[in-house]
């Protein structure tokens, strides 16, 4: 017969096994390094099989009745705590039924037929030279951002609604219905209602109170932004494939020579390592290089979860993470270091769980995205701090940011702040009304619509992003699931609150990693969200002090930002950081290695910076003349 700790101990071992495999494979089929995308789809049923699968979860629960009768032991306690996690985890992925089962696998088959043949598909734009050439969703988006012509910009914006339709043309339809109906057999009344249960532990009442709420409360901030652009460049500033470029896109071009992206790998390195951020041994892979067929989003997935095994052993994570740099694009140096900050920052959050088992280190429910999403958030909102700036925005001359730079940055993005942020809650908006169509109304041209009219309601414009070229909305596992960034940044600034107040600042502060590595990434999802922020702020969840930064005058974050420089210039930073980031790191391209830590983070980094001068010379000369 078998024991608890004989059960516990052989599903953590299962779900090692066949969650890497399932990892494995998403990787290397998003990498576009294999095309093995009918091994991916039957590895990713799988794993849903093994954590939506009946048996396992009422065989935990009878294991935990045994467990609870056990005597009382340090043993016991901790044996009952890693079941209760896979009780937890089973409840959240529950697929009882043989008919929602069958439309689960149906979904897979889907998902993974659509995604194979978007790898195909060719968006062309034109560059800041007028030159028409291949692109991907990176370059569309910082080319509305940064090129000075609007007729190339709007080619840009055209290519995304290209995608839009054939989104539309492609499956996607069907996708949604085959997901409101594998959500009412589970008992919903659609996959949104579903999702926001099973991801949140909340109803899409309690979310939708959470975001009207916010959007109440951020309305007229976003409308004196757009009437302030309207007034300062026409009527036209607010087409979407304008609005960016005269919110920001001159400024970030004059920033464009601080931050090369040959020092990104290096700036994220020097910056995580001076706030205490270490990742205990975890191999992490980098592939930061835009390339053909390749996913168009940066992400961050962990084919082995840490955890402490039976014998207290430490099993280190091994974690991918990537983003589509085109480093001889202009803007492509910010975009990068905002990649490596952010999925750098969930790679961290996913090595520092010490819990006893990987269910509790893990991406998926229970584990809340609001939750992972605070992680990763918390870390690149440190970009936009005017210390971090001034430390890390330096010329290859060595010329550090001017202040006047900084200001114009403030000046230019401030009054956008509200609709950046309404740009993350469009989406929750537009996904709950699109799960709420009937199948009759799923039609291209009411979905459409629904988009548009989504987004003149939130963000009153159209968005410089149409709604159905995010890919989030295209995999199950991020769908109608949007709205948790939104969330996740509500935490945020609750978290650089309660830091600011305690420390006076953020950037280079090496007690920051010990405490989120305490408070919020050891419990895993061991512990809710909101408990996770009364562990660190003795608050729970709050909305308020990011309503406040969107709220702010341009005048007021100037004067904020004047206090940190000034601040800055004569504090004495603390030196006893970590000597590394405690990680074995390995950057690629595709199989191509081109730099690792073997010897150091040092060599590394000259690695790295070496490998981006030979495949882009010119913008290594560029940057050397800077």
């Amino acid at each position: 017969m078998t024991t608890p700790q004989a059960f516990f101990d052989q599903l953590n071992q299962d779900y090692l096994q066949i969650h890497k495999t399932k990892e494995d494979l998403f990787w290397a089929t998003y990498m576009a390094t294999s095309d093995d995308h009918a091994g991916f789809a039957r590895a990713e049923q799988a794993f849903k099989d093994f954590i939506s699968s009946p048996q396992k979860l009422a065989q935990t629960r009878e294991q935990l009745a045994a467990a609870r009768a056990l005597p009382a032991s340090t043993e016991r306690d901790a044996l009952l705590h890693g079941l209760e996690g896979w009780l937890a985890l089973f409840e959240a992925n529950i697929i009882d039924n043989d008919v929602a089962r069958q439309l689960m696998a149906e979904l897979i088959d889907a998902e993974a037929a659509l995604f194979a043949r978007k790898r195909e598909l060719v968006l062309r734009h034109r560059n800041e030279l007028g030159e028409e050439e291949d692109a991907t969703l990176g370059m569309l988006a910082t080319n509305i951002s940064l090129n000075s012509c609007a007729e190339w910009r709007k080619s840009s914006y055209d290519a995304f609604r290209q995608l839009e339709q054939w989104v539309l043309d492609n499956g996607f339809i069907e996708i949604v219905r085959l997901r409101n109906r594998l959500a009412r057999a589970l008992g919903f009344a659609n996959y949104f209602d579903y999702k926001v249960h099973k991801n949140e532990q909340m109803s899409s009442v309690q979310l939708f109170t959470i975001l009207d709420d916010f959007e109440v409360g951020t309305r007229d901030a976003n409308q004196r932004g757009l009437t302030q652009l309207q007034a300062q460049h026409g009527a036209e500033a607010t087409l979407p494939w304008n609005i960016r470029y005269h919110m920001s896109g001159d400024v970030v071009r004059q920033m464009d020579p601080y931050l090369p992206f040959s020092q990104a790998l290096r700036r994220w390195v020097q910056s995580f390592r001076r706030l205490g951020i270490t990742y205990r041994g975890a191999t992490l892979q980098l592939d930061l290089l835009e390339r053909k067929g390749k996913y168009q989003n940066g992400f961050c997935h962990g084919p082995i979860p840490t955890f402490y095994d039976r014998n207290g052993n430490w099993i280190a994570g091994q974690i991918n993470f990537t983003a589509e740099a085109k480093p001889d694009q202009v803007g492509s140096g910010h975009r990068a270091i905002n990649t490596l900050f952010h999925e750098g920052g969930h790679a961290a959050h996913f090595a520092n769980v010490t819990q006893n088992s990987p269910c509790f280190s893990q991406e998926f429910a229970p584990t809340s995205m609001a939750y992972a999403e605070t992680q990763s958030m918390f870390c690149d909102s440190l970009l936009d701090d005017a210390d971090w700036l001034k430390r890390y925005a330096v010329k290859a001359s060595g010329e550090t940011m001017p202040d006047e730079l900084i200001r114009a940055r403030i000046e230019s993005s401030q009054p956008f702040r509200a609709f950046n942020e309404r740009m993350l809650a469009v989406v929750g908006y537009f996904e709950r009304a699109l799960y709420q169509l009937s199948d009759s109304e799923l039609t291209a041209a009411n979905v459409l619509a629904l988009a548009r009219g989504t987004e003149q309601q939130i963000l009153g414009v159209d968005s410089p992003r149409p709604l159905l070229a995010i890919p989030h909305l295209l995999n199950q596992e991020s769908a109608a699931a949007y709205h948790g960034y939104l969330l996740a940044n509500m935490a945020v600034y609750q978290t650089r609150a309660y830091f600011l107040q305690r420390f006076g600042y953020l950037a280079d502060n090496p007690a920051i990693g010990p405490l989120l590595a305490q408070h919020y990434w050891a419990p895993g999802n061991s512990i809710n969200h909101d408990a996770t922020l009364r562990s660190l702020t003795g608050e729970g969840f709050s909305a308020r002090h990011l309503a406040y930064a969107c709220n702010q005058s341009s005048a007021q974050a100037w004067q904020s930002a004047q206090g940190s420089m000034a601040a800055a210039k004569t504090r004495r930073y603390p030196q006893d950081y970590p000597a590394t980031l405690a990680a074995v790191i390995r950057v690629v391209d595709g199989n191509e290695l081109l730099a690792d830590n073997a010897l150091s983070d040092e060599d590394m980094c000259r690695q790295f910076e070496a490998a981006i001068a030979q495949r882009y010379p010119a913008t290594a000369q560029q940057n050397a003349a800077n």
